[in-house]
């Protein structure tokens, strides 16, 4: 029998699964030892949420992977992803905090116009954000002045004030996340080796021009890491973005075989998985400086 999936596509419905009041129509903040368990279910979101984990809880599968929220855990879920809380002997009703809120609250906000730079929404579950004391009263401190702002009569500064207050948080976010991709250099090790390494063997093989040039995605999945974490912590590694590292190493291995003067530039493109030769002439030229006939002349 197919499972059910419940979809989570308004404040007020999840509210209502949670036993709370619903103050405002399009944004919520729990504090989650006053709110009833989610079902063991599994869920599709309409709305952003962050959840702030303070205890050890129930397992949930998200994604690839499962989690079960150390102390001090920020989890992002962003709209159309699904999340799955696992039955088990334990319940899913630590202490902590959740804030959601509907796309529609930051439409034609500030906010609503960088949303997607905030790419941890799109993380795994197991690429959550591990806090510090400080930087979870950070967390807190943002939640509180939130839940003040919706207990107040909506007039027409909410809407503003509200998101510019969970801008305020996400900022924090990113910055703890930069953090922790320095400080987690353990979990981190050998990523951009690993990288390199597939990148290698992937240009080592006979039928890239079937497969075609690797992606972000390609080389995220190989790693086990979510595209957006991924590309991420390559650009806090390298300072350059993951795309712009597989590019460098295209050009890298086309500069060697380019001096094969047994292959047309043409082959060499089809070889290296380009669809279209100008394509690769175009990339070469841009990384390079010259084509590939002129650099292969100059060699």
């Amino acid at each position: 029998m197919e499972e059910k999936i419940v979809k989570l596509e308004h404040v007020a419905a999840y509210n209502a699964m949670r036993g709370v009041e619903t103050l405002h129509p399009l944004i919520t903040v729990l504090d989650l030892s006053k709110a009833k368990p989610m079902p063991a279910q599994t869920f599709y979101f309409g709305l952003y949420a962050v959840y702030l984990k303070e205890l050890n809880c129930g397992e949930i599968k998200y994604g690839r992977g499962h989690y079960d929220y150390q102390e001090g855990t920020l989890v992002f879920i962003g709209p159309g992803q699904v999340m799955q809380v696992q039955q088990g002997v334990k319940t899913f009703e630590p202490k902590g905090w959740a804030l959601l809120f509907h796309p529609d609250l930051i439409k034609g906000t500030t906010l609503g116009k960088q949303i997607h730079q905030y790419s941890f929404f799109s993380y795994e579950v197991n690429e959550a954000l591990h806090l510090s004391e400080k930087e979870r009263q950070i967390a807190l401190d943002c939640f509180t002045k939130i839940q003040f702002e919706l207990q107040q009569t909506i007039d027409k500064h909410s809407k503003t004030l509200i998101a510019s207050n969970i801008e305020l948080f996400l900022n924090y976010c990113t910055r703890f996340y930069d953090r922790q991709f320095i400080t987690r250099d353990t979990a981190h090790k050998g990523i951009l080796e690993r990288f390199e390494g597939f990148l290698n063997h992937y240009f080592s093989l006979d039928n890239m021009e079937n497969d075609g040039l690797p992606s972000v995605a390609v080389c995220a999945l190989a790693l086990n890491l979510s595209p957006n974490y991924f590309g991420d912590l390559i650009k806090k590694e390298t300072g350059i973005t993951a795309q712009e590292y597989i590019q460098g190493k295209i050009i890298e291995v086309a500069k060697e075989r380019i001096f094969n003067t047994d292959q047309s530039i043409s082959e060499i493109a089809y070889e290296l998985g380009f669809k279209y030769p100008q394509h690769f002439t175009r990339l070469f030229k841009q990384r390079v400086g010259v084509s590939p006939n002129v650099y292969r002349n100059l060699n």
